[in-house]
């Protein structure tokens, strides 16, 4: 089979992780006889250093005309610590949602029994543990009206939704809560915001649509405890773009590392998919940055691109690894191994090179060589 993948590296940390993303996929090509081609393109700070842009045409056109997109971080200091540039590598990753009409991003929230330990979530917490989080991505307070007065001292910025923009991503949620556990909670402040009461609204009238599927409401400021209190109580997470954006990055935390979510981001025709992490500047370049989450992200692509085994068989791979204690510096700061060697080794299981008794002993630092 023929799929044509479109690559973002992006900055920071991010060629490095999805470089092993690439590896991974190779190796699923090789073991069930597919051929992926890549075609790379610029997006963030290194594409404003080369072009200006932080989403020159050249890229939209590539990711319009793939299948789906992978993609890795974005971010740099020099446009962090700069309040005032005008163009900044984020406005790229708006823009090419925005464009791909990328309306719903799609968060697993998995905790493994290997990592307990490294929640800072008590281990009977983290038992059963397995949300999926759908946030709006298009629309809300990111993408409505702002306003700045001549002074700097009053600033706006304004909450839209339309219907037809929460009409779609519940209509996913409810969808994959049918094949979960069959719970769709609906995370809102309907209490305070309009906005709020209008998603309320229209999801009310959308869960009569599935009535083998249980609807629950909370507040947001009650959500996020009860992320902390009680998460397996979660099957199904729905919210608007902030709040997501919000809870999505405190449920990342029960996992033990933010570097090992995935993310998808999609639309009507068009996915890309991404870990959920940020560009980690401070450790470009080391081969230390976990690569799960991107690898994570290209089986959700796997899945998206109708390869379900495929994506099974790298979820296995991961599983795999982190049962065996082979994780990076972010997980195990004295026993860790490199961003290559996971890349390797996870490449290693999905070819089965990886014998049934592994010696960790005989597993070289950067490299996988199991003897």
């Amino acid at each position: 089979m023929y799929k044509h993948i479109a690559v973002i590296m992006g900055d920071g940390i991010g060629p490095e992780v999805t470089g092993q993303s690439l590896r991974v996929l190779d190796a699923v090509a090789q073991r069930f006889g597919h051929t992926f081609h890549y075609e790379h393109a610029l997006m963030g700070a290194v594409a404003i250093d080369a072009t200006g842009d932080p989403l020159p045409p050249e890229t939209l056109a590539t990711c319009q005309q793939a299948e789906a997109t992978l993609f890795g971080a974005i971010g740099h200091p020099k446009y962090d610590n700069d309040p005032t540039a005008k163009v900044r590598p984020e406005q790229g990753l708006l823009r090419i949602r925005r464009e791909l009409g990328l309306f719903a991003n799609i968060r697993p929230v998995k905790a493994y029994p290997a990592l307990e330990h490294l929640s800072p979530l008590k281990a009977q917490r983290l038992e059963g543990v397995d949300m999926i989080i759908f946030r709006e991505l298009t629309g809300g307070i990111y993408f409505g009206n702002k306003h700045v007065d001549e002074g700097h001292t009053i600033a706006s910025d304004t909450c839209l939704y339309q219907r037809h923009e929460i009409e779609r991503i519940t209509h996913l949620a409810y969808r994959q809560a049918q094949l979960r556990r069959k719970k769709v909670t609906l995370v809102d402040k309907a209490n305070v915001l309009e906005t709020s009461r209008l998603w309320r609204r229209i999801v009310q009238e959308t869960a009569s649509v599935y009535p083998d599927v249980a609807t629950e409401y909370m507040f947001v400021d009650n959500a996020a405890m009860q992320i902390v209190v009680n998460p397996a109580q979660f099957d199904v997470i729905l919210t608007e773009n902030m709040f997501g954006d919000i809870l999505s990055d405190e449920a990342s935390v029960l996992s033990g590392s933010l570097g090992l979510l995935p993310s998808a981001s999609v639309g009507g025709q068009k996915a890309l998919f991404e870990p959920i992490h940020g560009s980690y500047p401070q450790a470009a370049g080391k081969d230390i940055a976990n690569p799960v989450g991107s690898i994570l992200s290209a089986a959700m692509m796997l899945e998206y691109l109708s390869l379900q085994e495929e994506a099974t068989v790298v979820r296995q791979a991961v599983d795999w690894t982190l049962q065996h204690g082979f994780v990076t510096k972010d997980i195990d700061p004295v026993n860790f191994y490199f961003t290559s060697t996971i890349g390797e080794l996870v490449c290693d299981h999905i070819t089965r090179k990886v014998p049934a008794e592994v010696n960790i002993a005989n597993i070289q630092v950067r490299k996988s060589t199991i003897i």
